[in-house]
């Protein structure tokens, strides 16, 4: 599987209307590839270089199969658009939440999961209980890292 942004690159800085410096508002992204046998789609946002630890940006699952992208600006809506479910991030709140490092230059992982089936988690999951709940159904992986520092 292959995850991409056409608003930055891989390995790439993120641009500032993406973070709390600006709109603080979802990148858009796309993907391809997915396994044939995929009934479902999850993603993780997290940042590894926060002060206290992994700290988690955004948590989307049970995104249907058949979709292949996310637009800019996703609502933070319990349910989105397509189907997919919001959980919860580290700010406490569903949806999307801007890189904000307090100092330095972070990195931010997309990770997309390719999943054999509909986790079926109620809204405002965590990144563990999704990751818990994944456990023996991935069936692939796709990653895309940005960096953000604030100015």
């Amino acid at each position: 599987m292959k995850l991409e942004s056409n608003a930055f690159d891989a390995d790439g800085l993120i641009p500032v209307q993406y973070t709390c410096d600006g709109v603080d508002i979802s990148p858009p992204l796309t993907w391809n590839e997915v396994p044939r046998e995929t009934q479902s789609i999850a993603l993780i946002v997290d940042d590894p270089d926060a002060p206290r630890g992994t700290f988690v940006h955004w948590v989307i699952y049970d995104i249907p199969a058949t979709v292949n992208e996310l637009p800019e600006q996703i609502s933070p809506v319990k349910t989105l658009f397509n189907g997919g479910v919001h959980g919860k991030n580290d700010f406490g709140n569903l949806g999307y939440g801007g890189p904000c490092p307090p100092s330095g230059t972070h990195r931010y992982f997309f990770q997309l999961y390719a999943l054999d089936k509909k986790l079926g988690l109620p809204v405002g999951a965590t990144k563990n209980q999704v990751l818990a709940a994944m456990k023996g159904h991935v069936l692939a992986i796709a990653q895309l890292m940005g960096k953000y520092k604030r100015s």
